[in-house]
């Protein structure tokens, strides 16, 4: 019976070799050992059957793009309907951030906050 997979270390016959996982190809001339353990796993294929999987491999990944769209609409409304408590969690993730602002001298603090104002700032408040 034809086997298709070959573990590292297997006497095989000669043909090209796929280690799918890092891409490698092994070419074996005439009957010997795959390279590594036997963790690592090799697939025998044509080198045209390799080609040929790739286009039909992107057509998969087109066909269901759309499906990854839809996927996210649908996140999106059911995250707007049920998730109420969602708020508070977005104040405590935003930031205070504002990228065309440069703040070299510092933010302006706004009063009542506790915070202590300096005898320049209290002549400035009274007339």
């Amino acid at each position: 019976m034809l086997r298709i997979s070959h573990k590292g270390g297997e006497k095989v016959s000669r043909g090209n070799y796929w280690n799918y996982e890092n891409g490698e190809r092994v070419s074996i001339d005439t009957e010997g050992r795959l390279p590594g353990d036997g963790s690592v796993t090799y697939y025998k294929a044509n080198p045209l059957f390799i080609l040929a999987a790739g286009p039909v491999l992107g057509l998969l990944y087109a066909a269901f793009l759309p499906f990854i769209g839809i996927a996210i609409v649908l996140k999106l409304v059911v995250t707007k309907l049920f998730a109420s408590k969602s708020g508070e969690f977005s104040k405590v993730a935003t930031f205070n951030w504002n990228p065309a602002a440069s703040y070299l001298a510092g933010r302006k603090h706004k009063e009542g906050k506790g915070e202590k104002m300096t005898a320049s700032d209290k002549d400035k408040k009274e007339p």
